[in-house]
């Protein structure tokens, strides 16, 4: 496609779309001729995913940029981010510099090679080998670094949390997102387009992720207070036990 579709497809304008470029942003678009461009499919996903990232999580174009480029977030940044972040990278298939070497992450995550270490042994992230070394996808760059927030929170190996005790999460995670997956498919597999379906998807993914935040939270909550209250700690279903 030209320009002129992509912006209409984006909704973003080309002094936006090239600044994204100069950037690092975007993929180079194909040149069949001189002074001819082409756009793909990748070049509009990875423009709305750079509008979602400065629209939902602030991150301005040079955090982004340097992310890609395989630094670490300088700030705090929401679980939905990354996602935006892979589809970037995504876009950029066979770039290098899209995967986050752990030496970049032990240089502003002390424990980050220990713990990239730990959470691929037990299934939460993937160790890539690169040229430079090992190394991480953005998303579980994005893990390593939450687990050492943890630490400084003082969730360590003295009191108890080396970063195997997240085991249990793979498990949850594997059967919540199976079964939110197959329900989805269940409902609108051949009754809606390819299209809608997304756009749903899009709405959707965020916002469970905030639902079951909440739910978990809640449980969380009424089991800690029995046990303070000497009751034996269990499992306990919601709308059961004393009111919120």
């Amino acid at each position: 496609m030209k320009m002129r579709e992509l912006e209409a497809r984006t909704g973003v304008n080309r002094e936006t779309i090239r600044v994204y470029l100069r950037e690092g942003l975007l993929p180079e678009p194909s040149r069949p001729a001189r002074n001819v461009a082409d756009y793909g499919e990748e070049h509009v996903r990875a423009i709305l995913a750079v509008r979602k990232l400065q629209r939902d999580s602030a991150m301005t174009l040079p955090q982004i940029a340097h992310v890609l480029k395989g630094g670490a977030a300088n700030r705090p940044v929401g679980a939905t981010a990354f996602g935006h972040l892979e589809e970037l990278v995504a876009a950029r298939v066979g770039v290098r510099q899209s995967l986050v070497t752990i030496q970049t992450l032990a240089s502003q995550t002390p424990h980050a090679a220990d713990d990239a270490k730990v959470l691929d042994s037990i299934g939460a992230i993937r160790m890539i080998q690169s040229p430079d070394g090992p190394a991480l996808s953005v998303t579980d760059a994005g893990l390593v670094n939450l687990w050492g927030r943890m630490r400084e929170a003082g969730f360590d190996e003295a009191r108890g949390f080396p970063p195997s005790i997240l085991g249990y999460y793979i498990e949850a995670a594997e059967y919540v997102a199976g079964k939110e997956a197959q329900i989805f498919l269940d409902q609108v597999e051949g009754k809606i387009e390819e299209d809608e379906a997304a756009n749903m998807l899009e709405f959707a993914l965020p916002t469970m992720l905030e639902f079951f935040g909440l739910i978990r939270l809640k449980v969380f909550l009424r089991n800690i207070g029995r046990a303070t209250r000497g009751d034996r700690l269990e499992l306990v279903a919601l709308g059961t036990g004393a009111a919120e």
